[in-house]
């Protein structure tokens, strides 16, 4: 046994005492004798050199330590059952894989190219669940998870999918009206149009811009959206131009809902990773998950530079 871990059924009998509160009930759970639970927890407590179980009242509870220890000791129960019963279901070629991911990357990126994991991994089964804001793995039942920035979560492994990439995106109406011949370049003509601004990305345009060579004057409108689908719709309805990151409208561009009138394009300081603890680093739906995910944002990747190649022709 390792130094200062005690023995897994000592830790299963604290478990359910302190989840049932009750050595009654946690001895019919754990088909034991109500003597026999309570010599567990007993042994427990020396073993740590602290009460866990207030034993001077008649009404069960747990001390302040005891309060403290029972979530640490169910999380790591619960992980070492998630995981067993993970390799129990490899052996009979299924599993299941609970992601974390964000809602526009999943709904635009993800769930268009999930049918190519499901077809390689046929027996796992995903659960999706939405984040908006940066969570932790302890006490949760999440495998993996998609997350952007940069992740610095202590005993996680991050691996990188892809960077952001902004591309200026219209209905193609609009695009077409844009690249029609004219004494004025298309920089100058996108200046002139409403500009639809992502409240995350308010610095996207002037940076756009900039970055072109020149400095148009902007006298277009403009419109600020919150969410990145209304923003998407905006522009694709033709109420303006919209600064986006490339690899979430490929969908819309490989459909025509959308359109590039030109093909400039800035990068934010912001990546896309695939993180997941490192003791699910071998559980087969994980690994198998994250290799799939870095070929996809591979093969994504590939697809924008030629999205871009075309449009330059």
């Amino acid at each position: 046994m390792r130094r200062d871990v005690p023995s897994l059924s000592l830790l299963q009998a604290f478990e359910a005492v302190a989840r049932h509160q009750s050595f009654s009930r946690a001895a019919e759970e754990l088909r034991v004798s109500q003597s026999a639970v309570s010599r567990h927890v007993r042994t427990l407590e020396e073993q740590l050199g602290v009460a866990l179980v207030n034993r001077t009242t008649r009404r069960f509870g747990l001390t302040t330590a005891g309060e403290a220890y029972f979530p640490e000791v169910r999380g790591c129960l619960d992980r070492i059952e998630s995981s067993t019963r993970q390799v129990l279901t490899h052996r009979k070629g299924i599993g299941t894989l609970n992601l974390a991911t964000m809602p526009t990357f999943g709904a635009k990126w993800l769930v268009p190219r999930i049918a190519g994991f499901i077809e390689r991994y046929p027996g796992i089964r995903i659960n999706f669940f939405i984040r908006t804001e940066p969570f932790e793995f302890s006490g949760t039942e999440f495998d993996a998870g998609i997350s952007f920035g940069t992740p610095t979560w202590p005993n996680v492994i991050a691996e990188r999918l892809m960077g952001e990439e902004l591309v200026a995106v219209s209905s193609p109406a609009l695009a077409r009206r844009l690249t029609q011949p004219g004494p004025e370049g298309i920089v100058e003509r996108i200046a002139r149009c409403r500009l639809l601004h992502l409240s995350p990305l308010m610095e996207a345009w002037p940076r756009w811009f900039e970055s072109t060579g020149t400095r148009p004057s902007l006298n277009g409108t403009a419109l600020q959206f919150e969410n990145f689908g209304m923003c998407v719709e905006a522009a694709a309805s033709g109420l303006g131009i919209a600064l986006v990151p490339h690899f979430l409208v490929l969908e819309d561009l490989r459909s025509g809902r959308l359109a590039i009138p030109h093909a400039h394009t800035i990068r934010t300081n912001i990546a896309y990773f695939v993180v997941y603890p490192e003791f699910k680093r071998n559980l087969p739906a994980v690994k198998g998950f994250a290799g799939w995910a870095l070929t996809a944002a591979a093969a994504t990747e590939a697809e924008c530079e030629a999205a871009l190649a075309a449009v330059r022709e």
